[in-house]
Parts: C-alpha cells; sequence; structure tokens
C-alpha cells in the first residue's frame, strides 16, 4: 500500500502538475483510508480492497462526526487512487465504483453587483501611491480573473502591454495569458509610471505591486486592505479577493461569454469547475425577476 500511494502521489507531481497542496490533500485523504484498512480490515495491499470496504470507511467517516464536503472530498481522492491503480494494473476492478457517498449541496459563490464593483474602485485615493496601486490591483483581479497569488507574483517582464495581455503563473505552475481591458490597461500604465516608483528600491526587482516597504505583498495583506475599502464603501459582508474572481466570471457569462473561454481566463483544469457560475447566474436573474417583476413573488 505504502508504494502504491508513493507512486500515485508521484504522478499527481509529474504526470498532473498539481499544485504541492492539492497533492497533500490527496495524500492525508489515503493515509487516512490505509490505516483505517490496517486497523479495522486487516487490509495492507490494494488487491485485497474490496466495494465493501470503502463504503464502510465511508460511514465511519460520516460517523466521526466529519462534515459531508470533507467525506465527498475523501471520496474523490480515493477514486482517483483507484484510476491510477488500474492503470498501473495493480487492481482488476474498481472499488469505488457504485459506493455509497454523502450528498452535499455546494454553496454559490458570493458575487458583488457592477455597481458594488465600481464603488470599489472608487474607494481608494488614486493621487496617493498606495491608492493608485491598490486601486490598479483591483481593477485588474476584476478585469483579468486573477487569483490573488497570482496578482501579488505577477512579474513586469510577463507584461505585454502594447496588446493589453499579462503572464500568470497559476496553480501546479501552469503558465497561462490573461487578457485585460483598456480601463484595466490604462490604471496599470498609470501605476507603473506614477505609482511604482515610489515603493523603490524593490526587491525582487521585477515583482509589479510591491507592498509599502518595497517588498513583495502577502496575500494576507491585500485581502486586509480589499476588507478595508469594502466597509468604506459599505459593502457587506466579507469581501475576498477571490470574490473578485468570482464576480469576473459571472459578469461574463451574464453577458454571453462561452463556458469554455471562462474556463481558459480563470485557468480551470476542468470544465465542471467553471460550471458553477451558470449556477450563479441564473440565481441572480431569478433574483432580480423575482423582486422586479409584477408577478414575480
Amino acid at each position: 500500500m505504502d508504494a502504491a500511494i508513493e507512486g500515485f502521489v508521484y504522478s499527481l507531481r509529474i504526470e498532473r502538475h498539481l499544485a504541492n497542496n492539492s497533492i497533500l490533500a490527496y495524500q492525508r485523504d489515503l493515509r487516512k483510508f490505509q490505516v483505517w484498512l490496517d486497523q479495522t480490515a486487516n487490509v495492507g495491499s490494494p488487491a485485497h480492497i474490496q466495494p465493501s470496504h470503502v463504503s464502510d470507511f465511508f460511514v465511519f467517516l460520516v460517523d466521526s462526526g466529519l462534515g459531508t464536503r470533507s467525506v465527498a472530498r475523501t471520496r474523490s481522492s480515493l477514486r482517483m487512487f483507484s484510476k491510477y491503480l488500474l492503470q498501473e494494473k495493480l487492481i482488476e476492478s474498481d472499488p469505488t465504483a457504485h459506493t455509497f457517498a454523502p450528498k452535499f449541496t455546494q454553496p454559490l459563490p458570493t458575487v458583488l453587483s457592477t455597481d458594488q464593483i465600481e464603488a470599489l474602485l472608487d474607494a481608494p485615493i488614486r493621487s496617493e501611491p498606495v491608492g493608485l496601486r491598490d486601486a490598479t490591483m483591483i481593477q485588474l483581479m476584476y478585469s483579468t480573473g486573477m487569483r490573488v497569488s497570482e496578482i501579488i507574483a505577477v512579474q513586469l517582464s510577463t507584461m505585454d502591454l502594447s496588446r493589453g495581455i499579462l503572464g500568470v503563473r497559476g496553480k501546479g505552475d501552469k503558465d497561462r495569458l490573461v487578457p485585460t481591458g483598456q480601463r484595466a490597461l490604462n490604471g496599470l500604465l498609470e501605476y507603473l509610471d506614477y505609482g511604482r516608483p515610489h515603493f523603490e528600491p524593490i526587491q525582487p526587482a521585477g515583482i509589479a505591486f510591491p507592498n509599502n516597504r518595497g517588498r513583495a505583498m502577502t496575500r494576507q495583506n491585500f485581502w486586509l486592505r480589499l476588507q478595508k475599502y469594502a466597509g468604506e464603501v459599505g459593502i457587506n459582508g466579507k469581501v475576498s479577493p477571490h470574490v473578485l474572481r468570482h464576480s469576473f466570471a459571472t459578469h461574463l457569462i451574464e453577458h454571453g461569454a462561452d463556458l469554455r473561454s471562462v474556463q481558459a481566463m480563470l485557468g480551470h483544469a476542468t470544465l465542471t469547475t467553471t460550471q458553477i457560475y451558470t449556477h450563479v447566474s441564473q440565481a441572480r436573474l431569478k433574483k432580480i425577476h423575482g423582486q422586479y417583476h409584477p408577478r414575480g413573488n
């Protein structure tokens, strides 16, 4: 079992190029299953795993108080592991097929309205270098759908300003090109001319958005600044950087963008992940209909 798990983890890293945190999550799920098999079913080889073992393990997780989302994630880990075992001919049939799994409802992402986005963009004081930097970052995140980890690490060398394209490195160290709108590009050019020089000397020298000390900005630092601006303009609740990403994708789909294009811009590995935004869009439209149509309620 140890060798099989190690081989699976190696394939995730080398063949699928998953992020380290994702790999560690898969590994934790499988090790937990391994310990349960050893202690409960006295099974030490993948070839001896039966569907009943998998179902009983899920029951054990639920009885232990693990949330349905976590149990569902564990099931996903075991299913991927089983596919690997089949490919490597370590098992003859998939023990995870037709097994019990708890159902859960995935909550829809939080999305800001266009008016809230405009208010958020107007909150930073653009006449000050810090405010100009923050406004540029917020505009770019909403215009491109970048993750916060991507924007704080974006390099000057990966910017093609003549074409309005940024090169970013996403999850699993996968590189992609993201287009940005003219308004965001104009703001970026203004920041590079009048805002960024204020933070010099900058280390590392190539980062586009340093903190106030000229060093690399942390995700927590930007999250706190974004939350501050949201509070200033009266947006209730937690406005995280990921809310800007959710808003970017939802607004694109509401205005007719196809899922494949949105998937490419977000850097999603599968279309399934992107499809959540169609549900968000439908829910928002239903809410608007109920609120404004004379017979909506």
